[in-house]
């Protein structure tokens, strides 16, 4: 039993769908009202158990790339061989706007499952993970690799243990190429060169800053420093003898098969720029052992009190307030301690406590851009098979999906996201979508005659159809989808304004810019 429970019965469906999910669909408050939200909320933290529609498996199984290994997307949409010998600018071009489709069907598939899926709880937790493990599809060959990081690393782990996910991350070739632990070497060793120069300690300050500990974790800058000796080695793996002249995929000479680690996902451990000696981390001692130093220093980091705490605020930030109550995080930590680091029990915790279901921090959390427009599209009712329009909307925001430069992610507060500017952008988008003015049922025609410049990630496009509407949302299935209570202010725009304009009005509304 949930105690001290404060939202009315009324409210809890929509709180929890909010929260849980981005925004009902027609006729989900009445679902969730009918088991309960507390019985919704545990079949959502078990998403295995929940049968998808057959439609929106059918969609995700077009998407071809989604499918591949981080070697077969390299193989079938790297860059051309010696390309980096002998440069051509055309050859590089066209081979990455060839690659786009990757980001494409990547986003395709975020959009497709967030808007339609029935595992709501998994799809927010993978969009909160891939953005607490941030990588940026616009650094060099990230392209190629952020739609299997967030298929292959994120998604599998979104419910398990963190310590899964953690280890899931730091083999990924996009971590490893988006913050250069691929390069890193142990001065002196026998594969120190070229780009193989030294210890890089980009990708172990955000590991322990933002993966793990924290900012104010307790670490030092010797941990840093050993933590990246720690790592020296561990990078992405080769292909056969055939060079391709990018830095990575081969080095000029084989190397003894002694030591290494290869996995079909494309890490690679490389024994010759691994330092062997042994290191002190966090106050414990690592001897060496190769490869397993990695490991036993990420089980380290993933057990550690403060990456208990960090992780607990930041998931009770995203699920109940931009200040989240202290206690909450207390208990939430020492759950997390307790169960080893699985991601289902300090949920579990949060949900059944009485800070989530407090009336205080009901619709106290202002949308991001995606949250925004993936809500919105939800409350419609309609059906999507072009999701173009809905990215471009997200990246005129300022939130282009795997588009966050910084390794830190987008922020998820009211101070990141409200402004005058965007709030127009959003109204503009409501009485898009409401007047039925987005071809959100249109499959877009490629109309490209070389690469070019892309719009928003997208090649040039037109629809079938110029000119033609799309369907318009029923005003009275949106007003309904959203519990039908809104402020007096909202209510009386929404009332004297022209049946057309209605479901805009609701989409635009101050009271849906919160969840």
């Amino acid at each position: 039993m949930i105690d001290g429970a404060t939202i009315s019965k009324a409210f809890r469906a929509l709180h929890a769908s909010n929260r849980l999910g981005f925004g009902p669909r027609p006729g989900d408050l009445d679902a969730i009202n009918r088991s309960g939200a507390e019985r919704w909320i545990e079949q959502q933290l078990h998403p295995e158990k929940i049968a998808e529609s057959p439609e929106l498996d059918r969609q995700i199984a077009s998407l071809s790339t989604l499918r591949m290994t981080p070697v077969e997307l390299v193989e079938n949409y790297g860059p051309p061989q010696g390309m980096v010998r002998k440069p051509d600018p055309e050859a590089r071009k066209e081979a990455r706007q060839e690659a786009r489709i990757i980001v494409e069907q990547a986003v395709q598939a975020r959009l497709y499952r967030a808007i339609a899926g029935t595992r709501r709880l998994k799809e927010v937790m993978t969009t909160f993970w891939f953005n607490h493990f941030n990588v940026f599809a616009g650094k060099g060959l990230c392209h190629l690799w952020v739609g299997s990081y967030e298929e292959q690393a994120i998604r599998p782990h979104t419910l398990g243990r963190f310590r899964d996910l953690l280890g899931a991350t730091a083999k990924h070739p996009a971590m490893l190429f988006y913050l250069d632990n691929w390069q890193n070497t142990a001065p002196g060793s026998p594969g120190s060169r070229g780009k193989f120069g030294g210890i890089n300690e980009n990708y172990v300050r955000e590991l322990m800053e933002l993966h793990t500990l924290g900012v104010n974790g307790g670490y030092t800058q010797q941990d840093v420093i050993a933590l990246a000796h720690i790592l020296t080695g561990w990078g992405i793996v080769r292909r056969g003898n055939q060079a391709r002249g990018d830095g990575f995929w081969r080095r000029r000479r084989p190397l003894d098969d002694a030591g290494e680690v290869r996995t079909t996902g494309g890490f690679f451990f490389d024994p010759s720029r691994h330092d062997f000696s042994d290191k002190i981390l966090l106050g414990w001692r690592i001897p060496s052992a190769g490869i397993s130093e990695g490991e036993e220093a990420l089980d380290l980091l993933a057990r550690h009190p403060s990456t208990a705490r960090h992780l607990s605020y930041q998931l009770a930030q995203y699920f109940v307030a931009d200040d989240p109550p202290p206690s909450l995080v207390e208990r939430m930590s020492a759950r997390y301690l307790a169960s080893d680091g699985d991601i289902r029990e300090v949920l579990g915790t949060m949900f059944t406590s009485a800070e989530f279901w407090d009336q205080r921090y009901y619709a106290s959390k202002f949308k991001t851009p995606y949250e925004f427009v993936i809500s919105a599209v939800r409350a419609s009712g309609l059906q999507v098979t072009n999701v173009r329009p809905l990215a471009g909307t997200m990246a005129g925001l300022g939130m282009p999906l795997y588009g966050c430069q910084t390794p830190d992610g987008y922020k998820n507060t009211q101070t990141a996201w409200l402004n005058p500017e965007a709030m127009m952008t959003r109204l503009s988008f409501a009485t898009g979508l409401g007047a039925g003015r987005l071809p959100l049922d249109r499959v877009p025609n490629d109309t490209s005659d070389s690469p070019g410049p892309l719009k928003n990630g997208f090649r040039r496009i037109s629809y079938g159809r110029e000119g033609m509407p799309s369907a318009r949302p029923d005003p009275t299935v949106v007003a309904a989808t959203l519990g039908g209570v809104f402020s007096d202010r909202t209510a009386s725009a929404v009332t004297s304004s022209p049946d057309g304009l209605r479901s805009s009005m609701i989409l635009g509304s101050p009271d849906f810019m919160m969840r």
